[in-house]
């Protein structure tokens, strides 16, 4: 049947470019000097699907503007049949409140490098941007700023809090026991000052992070990193004080780029058109531009499994936590699926529950006896999170994500004394020396926070053994990293808990090159969901019983995670 209906669908394509080819014709000799980008929030990789359920990282509803870059993948292809133009000189690209993790923005900043490596030129254009959009920014041949903007150039900054003395004094009393003493996410609860520990972890992510931010300045703008570091520490900066500085190359309003960029009035007959156009009106100009045909046979399909957000049991909140019954639901069905050739483990999480991830870590196993599965680190993968990528043929993170976390922790908060202010009166009857155990109107006793130091033991070992037989590398080599220690992308390739430092592209073709598939185009397929937000305390809250958990806050205070990606 499809052997039919292909060629049909061809044909009635290649009948409508034909229609369009004399309009197209007519609008040639116009086509645009520069083409015009929107680079805003934070766009997912490959390019959404066509319907109404929107893929996580890819904010807004409704129909974006023509300029709007509504993924990398589709920004990549726009540069590179632009390359190709020799009426084009270059593009115009307006940023506009962009949040790329860092693995994004070095896409970007590649794209662009090779995109002026083809001799075309790149203005970068913003009313106000950050660390962030001004690395991107750096990437350019031309830096602007609105007259009225804002250049946020001010380093990084990473804001850890202590509860425990807060929680005391409205009669909270946090009981939390942990194993490893770089494993920080109790002392949220139980400690009154942020730990020499936690301090020393966030420097070190901070420090990678600021010599990054640096580096790139340094090199876009043909500074010394002395200069640059004198730069960051006198920001932030008005338009006006960034052109003075030498930090931005010039200041318009949006409405006179055109004319700055030379594009003008292009023929006397031509008076309205100013040179700068979008993408989608540079495409209708093309005499024969690029179509997708349909294959005759379906292309290879890889899939991607999300283990977004906080890992807890059952089917999890959906849009919130990834829950183990939908993720192994998830690897099931991309396990089984004849045209999946490969899968691709996108791991963006912190952890959570430590049976929960377990029990992930079985299901992605099971399917890489079967097919190459490839774990992909964008920004975390922290605690559970990475025990569940231990099942993967490979790991591959980005520079600059959150990986390791090898501890567990285990507790629950005492809420009696601030019911007793309030004036609720709870009796705790039990029958059994440990009935109480989960109870929130007392503390552990000591034979219950022995048994509970026991579980967590067993589980931190059982984590180790994971490890050791996933890497190669024995129990007492992956102890000296564990205990809690989170580590960079690059530092956790040094120590040996990844295998390569990477991209989100890169990895999806090693996958399918691992399934022995023929280089070319492959058709990416989402299998389960994903996840927006968490909190630790409703979490630990909402459980009526004192879990084990495998979980590192650290990952979200450095990152700001909000949340994993959909691919289609």
């Amino acid at each position: 049947m499809r052997f039919l209906v292909i060629p049909l669908i061809n044909l009635l394509v290649l009948l409508r470019v034909l229609l369009g080819l004399p309009f197209r014709l007519l609008g040639a000799r116009s086509r645009p000097a520069y083409v015009r980008f929107r680079l805003a929030g934070d766009p997912p990789y490959r390019e959404r699907p066509r319907r109404s359920r929107l893929p996580l990282g890819l904010g807004g509803q409704g129909r974006p503007e023509p300029a709007t870059v509504t993924s990398l993948e589709s920004f990549r292809e726009a540069l590179e049949l632009l390359a190709k133009d020799e009426k084009v000189k270059g593009i115009l690209l307006v940023l506009e409140d962009l949040e790329v993790p860092p693995a994004k923005r070095e896409v970007l900043e590649k794209l662009l490098g090779d995109f002026r490596a083809a001799g075309k030129r790149v203005v970068a254009w913003a009313v106000s941007v950050d660390n962030v959009g001004y690395q991107v920014m750096c990437a350019a041949d031309e830096v602007l700023l609105s007259p009225a903007g804002r250049l946020d150039l001010v380093g990084f900054a990473a804001e850890a809090t202590a509860l425990g003395e807060g929680l005391g004094r409205i009669g909270i009393k946090a009981h939390f026991l942990r194993r490893g003493a770089y494993k920080t996410a109790p002392e949220l609860f139980t400690h009154a000052h942020v730990s020499d520990i936690q301090r020393q972890t966030l420097e070190s992510f901070l420090d990678e992070r600021y010599v990054d931010l640096v580096d790139g300045v340094a090199r876009g703008r043909r500074r010394t990193p002395e200069e640059v570091r004198a730069w960051i520490d006198a920001g932030p900066y008005s338009a006006k004080r960034a052109m003075a500085g030498g930090l931005i190359d010039g200041t318009c309003d949006e409405a006179d780029l055109p004319a700055r960029l030379g594009g003008g009035k292009q023929e006397e007959e031509d008076e309205d058109d100013e040179g700068v156009e979008p993408m989608p009106m540079y495409r209708a100009r093309l005499p024969w531009p690029p179509v997708r045909w349909r294959p005759l046979r379906p292309r290879p399909r890889l899939g991607v499994v999300p283990v977004s957000g906080m890992i807890v049991p059952g089917k999890g909140t959906p849009g919130r936590t990834a829950g183990s019954d939908t993720v192994v639901k998830a690897l099931r069905a991309a396990g089984r699926n004849r045209r999946v050739k490969a899968v691709v483990l996108y791991v963006a999480s912190p952890g959570g529950s430590a049976v929960a991830s377990e029990i992930m870590l079985e299901a992605v196993q099971r399917v890489a006896k079967k097919k190459p599965v490839i774990a992909f680190v964008d920004q975390v993968a922290a605690s559970g999170g990475y025990m569940a990528a231990l099942g993967a043929r490979e790991i591959w993170a980005t520079q600059h994500s959150v990986v390791g976390s090898i501890g567990v922790f285990s507790g629950k908060f005492d809420t009696s004394e601030l019911m007793e202010k309030l004036g609720v009166h709870r009796t705790l009857i039990t029958r059994g020396e440990t009935a109480g155990i989960y109870s929130s109107s007392r503390g552990f006793t000591e034979h219950e926070r022995a048994l509970m130091e026991l579980e967590m033991e067993e589980t931190y070992q059982a984590f180790l053994e994971h490890v050791a037989k996933a890497r190669g590398r024995t129990t007492a080599e992956i102890h000296a990293l564990g205990e809690g220690r989170v580590y960079s992308g690059t530092r956790a390739l040094g120590v040996g808990l990844v295998d390569k430092v990477g991209g989100f592209e890169e990895a999806c073709r090693h996958a399918m090159a691992l399934a022995k598939v023929p280089a070319g185009r492959f058709e990416l397929r989402t299998y389960g969901g994903g996840d927006r937000g968490f909190s630790l305390l409703k979490l630990l809250l909402g459980n009526a019983w004192a879990g084990v958990y495998a979980f590192c806050p650290t990952a979200w205070s450095l990152l700001g995670f909000k949340g994993g990606e959909r691919f289609e």
